[in-house]
């Protein structure tokens, strides 16, 4: 639960930080958006492997290392002098994450009997919240307080306690324990992929500061034989062996793949607006982190009620619709946003923004609960793990995705604006602009639900009782654990 808590506040506390981040190293935009999709995508490439890595070696063993490393890049990071090292240092944050993470879980049904488990997993799930909400007011405070002249460099260095307490209690009190059938390790499709989105982003990311030159095109361009080269290898390992980083087999299942096309957009949507809602209100607005802050409270608020409200009443009733409404009610709320500040311009203030905030976060709350069920609802057992780990995984990629679109969505507008025109008034048209953006990926979100299952049997289930296919102990037929999506959905939640 520590390293959940760290894992989830290093995410949400590093957007309030960005502005005062940026002042003080002296950092380009576009290094302020390798800061927070560096780590994003760094986390979402290696978690899959983090996870087979602690089913091989043992949870415990990897755990300590990923915490471990997490704590010592955070001490970088909050040590680093310049742009090219905190990005550095952020990928390394990023990459001891994705061994830390996936074990959390893991260890925590390994180690509770199945009648424990629901209050563990309601623990669990009050402490992701409880990171979630946390972070970026404990961000603002931090950068608002400067200690010690710091600036924004203690919402770093804040991991060196609480991991180095993490490490100790969990070398005393974790039990090593490791995963009756294992899969092997698939490094060359790893760095296939890497390399593959790699090739997308960096230009997505550069280009705007280089002036969109022709490499960037081409690297673009190439990336998709690089991919199409991944997607074979993995058809060969799967023959080979059993073990690919990606089970391919999964993309048959129509809800599965439209799933993961919904994860991927969805996730871009986050990646994109936390990132310029960031910067439209402490660089345009010239609002100081705790105001930013702060504003932010009813949103954070109202995902959380929306959120248990969606899975324990609604999506039983009313199966897929609740998630379509999600997608509607959030799009709403962007389109309420956009009215705000179209009209109040720089004379907006944080009470006038509540109202949009709680209708998004609403629309969100309605679909991040309940959403990774759906979309493994018609997922053969014997994959769920698999199907799990990689909606984790696109989730975090579209948010990396999502941070390089900005350069397109947000900056573009920014760049183009008469230089004699006021800051306030040119982050405003380019925060605008960026929501638009938002309404067009929540159309595509709500068109791929239409695929989704129309009722989720297992949420229909009575309280206790073994979906199909597991016995009472939360096992499949083949003795694996089939609870990666109870992981997921606890982390998107939060």
């Amino acid at each position: 639960m520590t390293a959940s808590f760290m894992d989830l506040v290093d995410v949400t506390i590093v957007n309030i930080a960005v502005p005062s981040i940026q002042h003080g190293l002296g950092a380009s935009f576009s290094a302020i958006q390798w800061v927070t999709g560096g780590y994003a995508l760094a986390f979402a490439i290696g978690l899959i492997t983090g996870g087979r890595l602690g089913d091989i070696y043992g949870r415990k063993r990897i755990f300590l290392i990923g915490i471990g490393g997490f704590t010592l890049a955070s001490a970088l990071c909050g040590l680093a002098g310049d742009p090219t090292v905190l990005v550095a240092t952020r990928i390394l944050q990023g990459g001891t994450a994705a061994l830390m993470v996936p074990q959390v879980l893991s260890i925590i049904h390994a180690t509770f009997p199945a009648e424990e488990r629901g209050k563990v997993f309601g623990l669990f799930g009050a402490m992701v919240g409880l990171g979630a909400v946390s972070g970026p007011m404990l961000g603002a405070l931090l950068t608002e307080w400067n200690i010690a002249g710091l600036e924004w460099r203690p919402i770093f260095l804040i991991n060196l306690p609480v991991g180095i307490a993490g490490l100790l209690l969990g070398r005393r009190y974790i039990s090593e324990s490791r995963a009756e059938r294992v899969l092997r390790l698939d490094l060359v499709g790893m760095l296939l992929v890497a390399v593959g989105l790699l090739m997308v982003l960096y230009p997505l990311t550069q280009g705007r500061e280089s002036g969109w030159p022709l490499w960037g095109f081409v690297s673009m361009g190439l990336s998709l034989p690089v991919l199409a080269l991944f997607v074979r290898y993995e058809q060969i390992k799967t023959r080979r062996d059993g073990s690919p980083l990606v089970e391919l087999s999964l993309f048959r299942v129509r809800s599965f793949a439209a799933g993961v096309g919904v994860q991927l957009t969805f996730g871009l949507v986050c990646g994109i607006f936390f990132l310029v809602w960031t910067l439209y209100m402490q660089i345009g607005l010239g609002w100081s982190p705790l105001r930013a802050g702060t504003t932010g409270i009813p949103f954070s608020l109202a995902v959380s009620v929306a959120a248990g409200l969606s899975v324990q009443v609604l999506v039983p009733r009313f199966g897929r619709k609740v998630l379509q409404a999600g997608a509607v009610v959030m799009a709403v709320g962007v389109l309420l946003y956009l009215w705000e500040a179209n009209r109040y311009g720089a004379a907006i203030h944080p009470w006038q923004m509540a109202l949009p905030l709680v209708v998004m976060g609403a629309g969100m709350g309605l679909i991040v609960a309940p959403l990774t069920d759906a979309v493994l609802s018609e997922v053969p057992r014997e994959h769920a793990g698999s199907a799990s780990g990689l909606i984790s995984t696109t989730q975090q990629l579209g948010n990396a995705l999502g941070l390089g679109l900005v350069s397109v969505a947000f900056f573009g507008v920014v760049d183009d604006a008469p230089h004699d025109q006021a800051v306030a008034t040119v982050f405003t048209h380019a925060f605008t602009h960026a929501m638009w953006w938002l309404v067009g990926c929540l159309a595509v979100v709500f068109l791929l639900m239409l695929a989704l299952p129309a009722r989720n049997r297992r949420l229909e289930q009575a309280p206790g009782e073994p979906a199909d296919g597991q016995d009472a102990d939360g096992q499949d037929a083949t003795g694996q654990d089939a609870t990666g999506q109870d992981e997921v959905a606890v982390e998107l939640v939060g």
